[in-house]
């Protein structure tokens, strides 16, 4: 039974990954994610169900459109399954519970969020919104007003800092070191993981980014680095091991 029900949330998490990378491909384009429907976004042809099977028709289709054979962005696949194994990962560490949903919800930003940052660098206002508003509605069931309250002081020190730390470091390098929508999304991470932790998770996704971004300074002419999804990594990193700052201090005196 408990395998059929891990089956099941992976499936849910394909399809609704698949629906994420509509999301993350025409939000930040101004498009509607209902009409038109479902095309290859090279030669505009209208997909059929056997296209649209998450993972799958990717993998059959050898990476290609089926009618003008250019090839499809490997990012499709990659969200589709990210989403999924989230998902399962959530219902692993929480079960049926209030903490569940918050993860999927919080997993559902950060799937949207690297599809469209990674495509054009955009992280949409309305994605942070949305999830930040059911993450603090889930809060108020779980915990009642305590619970709201101790999210929005979080996400409220979280963005003071970060932003903070974007102005110090756009000062420093006399350009834009980090954009808006970085420090939206941090506020987000910050309510989750304390305002402490949302620290530790900016270092962490420079740790992480620091090899890609020194791929990007040697091999493209534009040094433009999508610093969202590193922060998507790093949060989900320290959400899912959930570790406090006092944790860390101990972990790291040892």
């Amino acid at each position: 039974m408990q395998i059929f029900i891990y089956i099941m949330i992976f499936a849910f998490g394909l399809v609704l990954g698949s629906f994420f990378n509509v999301i993350g491909y025409r939000v930040p384009k101004h498009e509607s994610i209902v009409f038109p429907a479902s095309h290859c976004p090279k030669c505009k042809h209208k997909l059929k169900t056997l296209d649209l099977i998450p993972v799958f028709s990717y993998l059959f289709l050898g990476g290609k459109c089926r009618y003008c054979k250019k090839k499809i962005s490997v990012i499709y696949p990659i969200i589709e399954l990210l989403t999924a194994f989230l998902y399962v990962l959530s219902y692993y560490l929480y079960g049926p519970t209030i903490n569940f949903l918050i993860s999927i919800t919080f997993s559902s930003v950060v799937a949207i969020t690297i599809a469209s940052d990674i495509r054009y660098m955009v992280i949409d206002d309305w994605v942070l919104i949305i999830g930040g508003l059911i993450i603090l509605v889930l809060g108020y069931i779980d915990g009642g007003l305590p619970k709201v309250g101790d999210l929005l002081l979080n996400a409220g020190i979280s963005f003071a800092m970060i932003l903070i730390i974007k102005i110090a470091a756009d000062y420093s390098f006399k350009k834009e070191a980090m954009g808006g929508g970085d420090v939206k999304l941090m506020t987000l991470i910050g309510a989750l993981v304390t305002y402490k932790m949302s620290i530790i998770v900016l270092c962490l996704s420079a740790f992480i980014a620091f090899p890609y971004a020194i791929y990007i300074y040697f091999s493209k002419d534009e040094h433009l680095l999508p610093l969202g999804p590193f922060l998507c990594i790093s949060g989900l990193i320290i959400f899912f091991l959930g570790l406090g700052f006092d944790d860390l201090m101990m972990i790291m005196a040892k």
